[in-house]
């Protein structure tokens, strides 16, 4: 046991191909580092202080997470740090047990996405429909657009826990008192970096617009609003940190954190994977590297961390190629909170959400959309459906939604293309001895497909109906899938058919179901009258010999 946990270990450490990737392109992987920092950072201080620790707790996440995930996770192309959605995890956290039980909220789930990395489960990830991925990173991109209208439009945002309302709010207050300064710089910047990466993809636009923008505003004065000075660093944690009393009732919170931080992370791993050519991240490690980054924060006075969608599509736009992008972003946070933060405070915020109004242009792929939404009726309603539910609520709650209601949609397809079909007793040309057959009252049933809980009752519901017959074959070769459900259906129809005075036979029952079938009772009759047989002609020779010397 110890030898596999710790060959399992080995498997999350940085190798030889993580090396290789950044010998690739280190000059791009630089300049797409220094071009997140710089617009991860006033995210940073904005999510810290709305989680109620202060915007030294994010910059502080901001550095120590994303440093930690860039070298241990699972993704070359991942950016973490404090995030929107986390936010609204750790404010009741802070109002009920204080800035400390965040601390400890963040160190318990930490420990859950290591243990959840070692079980193996980020493999699950794989198995989402694309559906759900395209209308989640959809909806996220109109998220990230509404988070950003205040700053667009040079207001005061709102207290309002919904985006949508946040705009909304926005939008009024900025028509009571109009001024175009604020969109036009906002406008122009995502302009430019739209129209920019199109025409020369490997320059850094973002930074050059937020860079020309700030010069612009310094030297006009015009009336945007800078990010402003940064703050002190966060105080370590004290010794109400290490009471374990206040544990136990802070495991609900810290279960909700590993949910949203192993859900965004593995989200936002699979939408960067779509953004890059021939780009796989390892789900396991990547739980792995998240875990080890939020048992580290905590440390330090930082909040819980994930995987964020925003910085992870800026540094694929600009041009990142492995996690040396991501460290370096945590690199340059450091120098820049550590040297120049009294210019950083100079950047516009209207410069920013350019950026990041551009990034949600990037994020959405329309041919994506438009393709699935024409394909069936029922990719369609799961594709709406998360969108809206992420834009409207939350992302955890939209991809619970449509994975639900695509389970639902699958099962019913899978359920419809299951099928029972009565077939001749004998496929030769003989429709003479066939008739005669037939005539004795022996008929034979082939299930095709999966016999399970969406199936089975409709099945059930078929073979009970069945009339004038004495002895009835159930063909199972062609199962190719069993569940409990299925099982009983089949206990059920079986005594059924018994009690009707139908004898039951059973062929081509394949080994891999018969741990499934050997607890039904109904079985283990027909085995001892034997009449389960391996073949097909052998259970319509024994059904024969049953039924002629009967009459």
């Amino acid at each position: 046991m110890t030898t596999s946990l710790a060959r399992r270990l080995r498997t999350f450490l940085p190798g030889a191909a993580d090396a290789a990737a950044i010998r690739r392109s280190p000059g791009r992987d630089l300049l797409a580092g220094l071009t997140v920092a710089i617009v991860a950072l006033p995210l940073a201080l904005a999510f810290g202080e709305a989680s109620g620790l202060g915007a030294g707790a994010g910059v502080t996440t901001a550095v120590i997470a994303g440093a930690l995930a860039a070298v241990f996770g699972g993704s070359n192309l991942q950016v973490s740090g404090p995030t929107g959605a986390m936010t609204v995890v750790l404010v009741p956290v802070v109002a009920q047990f204080g800035a400390q039980g965040v601390l400890q909220v963040g160190l318990l789930a930490g420990a859950i996405l290591v243990v959840l990395a070692l079980s193996g489960i980020g493999r699950i990830v794989r198995f989402l429909p694309a559906t759900v991925v395209e209308g989640f990173t959809a909806g996220i991109a109109v998220v990230i657009a509404l988070q950003q209208v205040p700053n667009i439009l040079g207001v005061e945002p709102t207290h309002a826990h919904e985006v949508w309302r946040v705009a909304a709010d926005a939008l009024g207050a900025w028509f009571t008192d109009p001024d175009p300064v604020p969109p036009i710089a906002a406008l122009a910047v995502a302009a430019t970096i739209i129209a920019g990466s199109r025409w020369r993809p490997g320059v850094p636009w973002s930074l050059l617009a937020v860079a020309a923008a700030t010069a612009v505003a310094v030297l006009t004065r015009a009336d945007l609003d800078p990010i402003g000075a940064l703050p002190p660093a966060l105080p370590a944690p004290d010794a109400a940190f290490l009471d374990p009393a206040s544990w136990l009732a802070l495991l609900p919170s810290a279960f909700a954190v590993a949910a949203l931080a192993a859900l965004e992370s593995l989200l936002c791993a699979t939408v960067a994977d779509g953004m890059r050519v021939g780009e796989k991240h390892d789900p396991d490690r990547e739980l792995f590297g998240q875990g080890l980054a939020n048992l580290a924060v905590p440390l330090f006075g930082g909040v819980p961390a994930t995987a964020a969608i925003a910085r992870t599509a800026v540094n694929v736009r600009a041009g990142a190629r492995s996690r040396l992008a991501a460290l370096t972003h945590s690199v340059v946070l450091l120098a820049i909170v550590l040297a120049l933060g009294p210019i950083v405070g100079l950047i516009p915020l209207a410069a920013l959400a350019g950026v990041l109004l551009a990034t949600t242009v990037s994020m959405i792929e329309v041919r994506s959309l438009i393709a699935m939404s024409r394909a069936t009726r029922a990719d369609a309603a799961v594709l709406a459906l998360t969108l809206g539910v992420t834009v409207v609520f939350d992302l955890i709650l939209a991809v619970l939604v449509g994975l639900a209601v695509a389970g639902l949609l699958a099962l019913r397809d899978i359920s419809r293309s299951a099928t029972l079909e009565r077939e001749p007793l004998d496929h030769s040309d003989h429709a003479h001895e066939e008739a005669e057959l037939l005539h004795e009252h022996i008929v034979a049933y082939r299930f095709d497909g999966p016999l399970f809980f969406g199936a089975a009752p409709r099945f059930l519901l078929e073979l009970t109906e069945v009339s004038d017959v004495k002895a009835l074959i159930l063909r199972m070769s062609r199962v190719t899938s069993l569940d409990a459900t299925g099982a009983l259906m089949l206990d059920d129809a079986i005594r059924t058919l018994e009690h009707r005075g139908v004898a039951v036979f059973l062929s081509g029952v394949q080994e891999r179901h018969h741990a499934v079938l050997r607890p039904i009772g109904s079985l283990a009759a027909l085995r001892d009258r034997r009449r389960i047989f391996e073949h097909t002609p052998d259970a319509i020779a024994a059904a024969r010999a049953l039924v002629r010397p009967a009459g």
